[in-house]
């Protein structure tokens, strides 16, 4: 399985590695549709992110005896895990594919150091049982390496 996959490598069927919007517009792509280019972060580098990080661990932490019930303890809880994340440094190797398929982007759209949008894409966004579309953060123009 790849860290990153472009949309025209994408079907409807890799929900799991590229979720719900990244899976569509993979499938868009290779209907011919026109769509940006661009490309997925899969969820096998958040894997590696939280394994080589050693954050796996302390977020399952967290989240053991948490009552899903109680919006506020869920609020809190989350919070914490977002900030752990936030705080912890992105491992070279995951930074270099970054920035190595930000530089096949920009080299397949003719331009240096193309604007693009980083979007979230959860793997479970768009399930019945679980509806998380639109509580993640969406950051626009986002320029450079």
């Amino acid at each position: 399985m790849k860290f990153v996959a472009f949309f025209e490598e994408l079907t409807k069927d890799d929900v799991l590695i590229a979720g719900g919007k990244g899976a569509n517009l993979g499938e868009l792509t290779q209907a011919g549709i026109p769509v940006p280019p661009g490309f997925v972060v899969t969820s096998k580098t958040y894997d590696k992110f939280m394994k080589d990080t050693g954050l796996f661990p302390e977020v399952m932490g967290l989240l053991e005896d948490l009552d899903v019930n109680d919006t506020r303890e869920l609020q809190r809880v989350s919070e914490e895990i977002k900030d752990i994340i936030v705080s912890t440094e992105v491992p070279e190797d995951i930074q270099t594919i970054i920035i190595e398929s930000y530089n096949v982007l920009c080299q397949r759209i003719g331009r240096e150091d193309v604007y693009v949008a980083v979007r979230s894409s959860a793997t479970a966004e768009d399930l019945p049982e679980a509806s998380f579309a639109g509580q993640q953060e969406t950051f626009l123009n986002i320029k450079g390496a």
